[in-house]
């Protein structure tokens, strides 16, 4: 069947609708994450002593956590079945209309216990959409990328992530430096409620791409599956596993890093808020340059070299991160941010879309790459927030989080390892596990 090739102009539209969209979906999270960190404890659970209303704030960031593998079941079934362009539009719906409301929110003191409720409630909406987003802004690209680029290609929805966190960082900051009690009663909100206008600009670039040929051909071809989950229990097993275990790492060292030191920044180290999201936005930026060289350079060398350093880096710095931190010197603690997310995670998450997607057949990849991704968050990327607060209370210093990274960052490199290489093969062929 002829290939569905598109021009560079085409290429390059269908690039930004992956990253513009995914950008917008990760503004949405992680503004939750940083308002978690500062202030959800203060209006939605006063009523506790503040590690506890802390944690709870952490347990509603897990929340979404939970609901992502569910977004990537229901979402990579209609993505694989009806197409990869529909699905995503309704996952950008659903997380604004999620993310605008979270901004309307009555608080504890206007509602009681119905107030946390609700935020649980939006925080799972928020989840089901991401569970679904990742997956199809990813194929979006690669499935669409000419081959020899899909590592550089692929790596353009990974710069939402860093856009995103940009966002929030920096619309968060100008709006918490307000008088607190300005702050705490309205100001808050906005950051929210502005989550509207994005996914309007989304929407519109999103609608005028077209459907991967990927999928196409395999329309066309009658070779589509009546249940792609079944298919991906009964014969990616092995796939599964391997990209779930190249995630730990990855996904728990981000969140420690965002959300976790914010609050450890800020409440045990008594350090100004405005100076470490600054030095998170910084990082951010850096990291929108080292992405999408990481993954050229995997289209040269492969996925799993880099992927593999970028896990080494996280083994090797997990303490030396928080060395810097405590010196409570700005540059030493902006040099720290840099390093662990724009080299480290940079490294590990620029490979990770092609990594991920080419290990699985064009019927099945929107299941297989969604659920691959969303389950890491439910065992450690939610949870790493509020374990590293638990961690820092039972003993009272940072050591145990830095080796719970350390740990994670084994896993993933001996995950990463053991798998084949595939930055060579066509999306068209059976993975190289199954054959």
């Amino acid at each position: 069947m002829k290939k569905l090739a598109l021009s560079k102009k085409e290429m390059r539209q269908v690039a930004m609708a992956s990253l513009i969209g995914s950008a917008i979906e990760w503004y949405d999270w992680f503004l939750y994450g940083t308002a978690a960190a500062l202030v959800f404890n203060q209006l939605f659970f006063p009523s506790f002593d503040p590690l506890i209303g802390t944690l709870l704030a952490f347990a509603t960031f897990g929340a979404g956590f939970m609901a992502r593998p569910l977004g990537g079941i229901i979402f990579g079934y209609y993505g694989d079945k009806l197409g990869r362009k529909t699905t995503l539009i309704i996952c950008l719906l659903l997380m604004g209309i999620g993310t605008f409301c979270i901004g309307l929110l009555p608080t504890y003191d206007k509602i009681g216990v119905w107030a946390p409720i609700l935020l649980v409630s939006l925080r799972v909406l928020q989840g089901i959409a991401v569970g679904g987003e990742w997956g199809g802004a990813v194929l979006l690209a690669i499935e669409h990328a000419p081959k020899g680029k899909r590592g550089f290609y692929g790596s353009w929805p990974q710069m939402g992530v860093p856009i995103g966190l940009l966002l929030s960082t920096v619309v968060f900051s100008a709006f918490s430096s307000m008088p607190q009690e300005q702050f705490l009663t309205w100001g808050w909100r906005i950051p929210f409620l502005v989550s509207i206008l994005l996914v309007v600009t989304g929407l519109f670039i999103r609608l005028k791409v077209m459907e991967t040929p990927a999928f196409i051909q395999a329309k066309e071809a009658g070779n589509q599956i009546k249940n792609p989950l079944k298919e991906v229990l009964r014969t990616s097993k092995k796939e599964v596993l391997i990209a779930l275990g190249s995630r730990f790492a990855n996904d728990a060292s981000y969140y420690i890093s965002n959300v976790f030191v914010l609050l450890y920044a800020t409440k045990y180290l008594s350090l100004d808020k405005t100076m470490f999201l600054t030095g998170v936005s910084v990082a951010a930026v850096v990291e929108l340059f080292t992405i999408p060289l990481f993954g050229a350079l995997t289209d040269k060398i492969g996925r799993r070299p880099v992927f593999m350093a970028g896990c080494l880096f996280f083994v090797i710095f997990a303490f030396p991160f928080f060395w810097l931190v405590e010196t409570k010197i700005t540059a030493l603690i902006w040099i720290a941010l840099i390093l662990w997310i724009a080299v480290g995670h940079g490294a590990t998450f620029a490979p990770m879309s092609s990594f991920i997607a080419e290990r699985f057949d064009t019927q099945t990849r929107y299941t297989g790459s969604s659920i691959s991704y969303q389950l890491s968050g439910i065992l450690v990327g939610g949870p790493a927030p509020f374990l590293a607060t638990a961690l820092l209370a039972w003993a009272g210093h940072y050591w145990p989080i830095a080796l719970y990274v350390v740990i994670l960052g084994v896993i993933s490199f001996v995950s990463v390892y053991m798998a084949t290489e595939t930055y060579q093969k066509d999306l068209t062929d059976v993975p190289p596990e199954k054959a």
